[in-house]
């Protein structure tokens, strides 16, 4: 009896012993078998920083996604266009990247060509005068030829089951872009705290232009938020068309025997300036289209110069008067402002 005693006693200790082994084995399957999803998205933000900081992904190993999207910059350049691999200048001003979740971005592009962000995130990669890798198996080939990039790789996707993909690529660029927060304003205070001092009375003056005589409003809302300042349209500001109009039947006609889709109309603009003055136009062979393009949003516009697609106006002063101009020729009746109302209304776009 005793000798079985201790049998009994041996064999419900290890049963113990088995049942802990196996509650230990479900944890450790429950923390590392299945991926924690805050773990992950932080791994994915951390290594599409990475990707956006490494200038090896260029052609001549020199040009990055910040050397355009400079943070300091409110992830644009201070340039009127963007300068790319072995020096080459574009046609189009570089926008902010800092705005894309305030403002809700639906397209991308300053003609819109791209509705998804992780389909724009890939183009500056191939474009020639961006960062002009002939392919976008290049750009596989040289992340896979990185041990780190292919251990983070593997870590941010433990799902992957082979090569790394340009989905892969494009959903890290897209973590981080996601990341990034427009820095609150003394704007977003105003409205959100409901605070009246949080704006400069000549602030406050400038809010009632924008929202009144200035027409500002109706293309740039100030609804959601915080706000998005952008009505997320196309608009036609006559920047850089005077210089096409004599050859457009010529240069339309072009385009449309073409109907170049995605990232081939962003090759073709960024190195033929005549046609990047057609805007919209690029992307839907509409005449109605012509010079039209995407309505930025204005947060943090004190901090974007030199404005418009072309670049082309270099202060917030001059942006002012030929927004202006237009909204006037627009509306069929003159919007002037004084000098004391110009002045009200640039405090305020500095409060954005």
């Amino acid at each position: 009896m005793r000798q079985s005693s201790h049998t009994y006693t041996y064999c419900l200790i290890g049963l113990m012993a088995i049942l802990v082994l196996v509650a230990l084995a479900l944890k450790s399957h429950n923390a590392f078998g299945r991926s924690n999803p805050t773990s992950q998205t932080s791994l994915r933000i951390a290594l599409g920083k990475q990707l956006f900081n490494d200038p090896q992904l260029s052609a001549d190993s020199t040009i990055r996604c910040a050397s355009c999207h400079v943070p300091e910059k409110a992830y644009t350049d201070g340039r009127p266009v963007a300068i790319g691999v072995y020096g080459r200048t574009g046609t189009r001003n570089t926008p902010s990247l800092a705005t894309i979740n305030a403002s809700k971005a639906d397209a991308f592009f300053w003609d819109g060509r791209r509705a998804a962000l992780e389909q724009a995130v890939l183009d500056p990669l191939t474009n020639p005068v961006e960062m002009g890798l002939h392919s976008q198996a290049e750009l596989i080939q040289k992340i896979e030829q990185n041990v780190e990039y292919r251990n983070a790789f593997a870590q941010a996707f433990p799902d992957i089951k082979s090569v790394i993909t340009t989905h892969e690529v494009a959903t890290v660029l897209v973590a981080y872009l996601r990341s990034l927060k427009s820095p609150e304003s003394a704007y977003d205070r105003y409205v959100l705290q409901g605070d009246p001092t949080e704006l400069s009375p000549r602030a406050r003056l400038g809010l009632a232009i924008f929202k009144g005589k200035g027409h500002c409003a109706e293309c740039h809302l100030l609804q959601g938020s915080p706000p998005t300042l952008t009505d997320h349209a196309y608009h036609r500001t006559g920047v850089g068309l005077d210089a096409v109009n004599a050859n457009l039947p010529t240069l339309t006609q072009a385009i449309i025997e073409r109907s170049l889709q995605g990232a081939a109309i962003g090759d073709r603009v960024a190195t033929h300036a005549d046609e990047a003055q057609l805007g919209r136009f690029n992307v839907t062979q509409n005449p109605a289209d012509i010079g039209l393009f995407r309505t930025p949003s204005l947060r943090g516009v004190a901090s974007t110069a030199p404005y418009m697609h072309d670049g082309s106006v270099a202060t917030l002063d001059d942006a002012i008067d030929r927004e202006v101009y237009y909204r006037s020729l627009q509306t069929g009746y003159p919007l002037n402002l004084t000098v004391e109302e110009h002045q009200d209304l640039k405090v305020f776009l500095q409060a954005l």
